[in-house]
């Protein structure tokens, strides 16, 4: 069953290339949705896969690239309405 989430990630997660990073993982897990920086700094993932698959991107997200610092990791359930096909920057 797909499970879709709202991953809101704090910390100097922007200009270290997450959401770059954070695309590669997803694709390598086989999550679809999207990522972007928010205005207050922190960046937003809508991620949508099976369970185990978000389970992991969310594990990853709390440690995120390298150079990143992550501080907190805020998730929210969203409801599937439509099938997202691809795991895009925006």
């Amino acid at each position: 069953m797909k499970r879709r989430v709202k991953i809101l990630v704090s910390g100097r997660v922007q200009g270290v290339y997450f959401r770059l990073f954070t695309q590669k993982k997803a694709k390598q897990l086989a999550v679809n949705g999207h990522t972007r920086n928010l205005p207050d700094g922190r960046v937003e993932i809508i991620a949508e896969a099976d369970n185990t698959a978000i389970q992991e991107l969310i594990r990853w997200c709390h440690k995120g690239p390298i150079t990143a610092r992550v501080d907190n990791v805020e998730m929210t359930d969203l409801p599937v309405d439509e099938e997202l096909i691809s795991f895009e920057i925006r």
